[in-house]
């Protein structure tokens, strides 16, 4: 068991995080991994193990595969943490990630997250044609520069994700996407990446599928948090269930303010900071950001121990 009085930031990644043989170690090792996946493989419709273990990498990219996925690993890794003892004093959610911070949080229970998550990435895969969409990273970027481009581009192109140390995405139509990212490489973005996602996120291409899920939310009953989650569209904490669901509804089509939500998560002063799900992104972030707190991630086995033993050697 770990210090109760340890404060820890568990960090939730959202969608571009999945990876083919995501949670296999988990699956292999553990037998409420196993029994995870098989309920939500019920849930879905489709087994969200196979999928995840084996691809293909195409399939797994599709939205509504990667999020509900994506979202069935992160709760194995938190449970698994909660099991020994490690849990959060204040949670964040990137994107797809705000769900699982949620669940973490208290404010709704695994099953229920599944199902809006599932809705959610129906509707995001629905919103615009495949192929019509894309998202770019720009690393080593300026935000004023991020923000011009997007002004300049012919086209729907947005910034979707302000994630601080010089790192933006732009989303909207691909064409329009493509040009702000060669605009940005002109005005001195170190490199812009095409993102591996099946949709433009977080921008107002997805107008319709945030009308889609405000009608799903609505029927869908949050409890109190019982520790804080910092939200995407505002940075700042969330004071209730009602504005959990109100900040949901928006989120969809809002820009993510990543960086303003890890320095309002760092005025609380964690001791740790703990990346759980797949990938390593938001640790990496968390490094640039929170530059003085130390860094784990769980996405298997060996992450796991090494993590649980860390945090109970803190000061």
């Amino acid at each position: 068991m770990t210090d109760v009085k340890k404060r820890i930031a568990f960090l939730f990644p959202g969608q571009g995080s999945q990876y083919v043989g995501m949670g296999r170690d988990f699956h292999e090792r553990f037998p409420l991994a196993c029994r995870i996946y098989e309920m939500a493989s019920g849930i879905l419709g489709w087994d969200v193990a196979k999928l995840s273990f084996e691809g293909p990498m195409e399939r797994l990219t599709e939205t509504r595969h990667t999020q509900p996925a994506i979202l069935v690993h992160s709760y194995i890794a938190f449970r698994l943490l909660e099991e020994r003892g490690v849990r959060p004093s204040m949670t964040l959610g990137h994107s797809l990630g705000e769900y699982s911070a949620l669940v973490a949080a208290g404010a709704a229970d695994f099953e229920t997250a599944l199902r809006l998550v599932q809705a959610r990435g129906r509707f995001m895969h629905e919103a615009v044609p495949a192929g019509g969409g894309a998202m770019a990273a720009l690393l080593g970027a300026e935000r004023e520069v991020a923000e011009a481009v997007c002004r300049e581009a012919e086209g729907v192109v947005e910034v979707a994700n302000y994630n601080g140390a010089g790192q933006y995405v732009l989303s909207g139509e691909r064409k329009a996407v493509e040009a702000a990212a060669a605009l940005a490489e002109l005005r001195g973005a170190r490199k812009a990446v095409m993102l591996p996602v099946g949709a433009p996120f977080h921008s107002s291409l997805l107008t319709e599928a945030a009308a889609r899920m405000s009608e799903i939310l609505d029927g869908t009953d949050f409890r109190p948090l019982s520790v804080p989650v910092y939200a995407n569209v505002t940075g700042r904490p969330i004071r209730d269930a009602a504005e959990a669901k109100d900040l949901l509804k928006r989120q969809v089509r809002s820009s993510v303010r990543w960086e303003d939500a890890m320095v309002s998560a760092g005025e609380a002063k964690p001791d740790a900071v703990v990346e759980v799900g797949p990938g390593k992104v938001l640790s990496g972030l968390s490094r640039r950001i929170l530059r003085e707190i130390p860094v784990w991630n769980v996405e298997d086995g060996e992450s796991l121990e090494k993590t649980v033993a860390g945090i109970a050697q803190l000061a």
